[in-house]
């Protein structure tokens, strides 16, 4: 079965070719309601650490290939990223929903690749 895992931001509307949406951040998205924030599943376990997270947010500019490393490295030892990812390949199109401005350095990129 071919599979297809895309980005988006939280903030971007939901669409049918969203398929099955996953919130990766730990933090609820600011400024969106339960109500209207359309997603399948968030497990804040997968997320980056919160040490993790602030350090990244300290300087991400010259961070981000580290913060990938240490990340990747955290979700790799996470008992729950295995079930994660037998979860995701149930689903034929994934979304990875993350809340952050910057589109290319963000921990859904990472996750992504963690899955590849």
């Amino acid at each position: 079965m071919s599979q297809t895992i895309q980005l988006k931001r939280a903030y971007d509307p939901a669409a049918s070719s969203d398929g099955y949406r996953v919130y990766i951040d730990r933090l609820w998205p600011r400024g969106l309601s339960h109500e209207t924030f359309r997603y399948d599943a968030w497990d804040k376990s997968l997320a980056p650490s919160t040490e993790l997270r602030e350090w990244f947010h300290q300087s991400p500019d010259t961070r981000w290939p580290e913060f990938e490393e240490r990340y990747r490295a955290e979700l790799l030892a996470n008992p729950a990223f295995a079930a994660f990812k037998a979860e995701v390949a149930a689903h034929p199109v994934v979304t990875l929903l993350y809340s952050s401005h910057d589109r290319d350095h963000n921990n859904a990129v990472v996750v992504l690749h963690a899955l590849t």
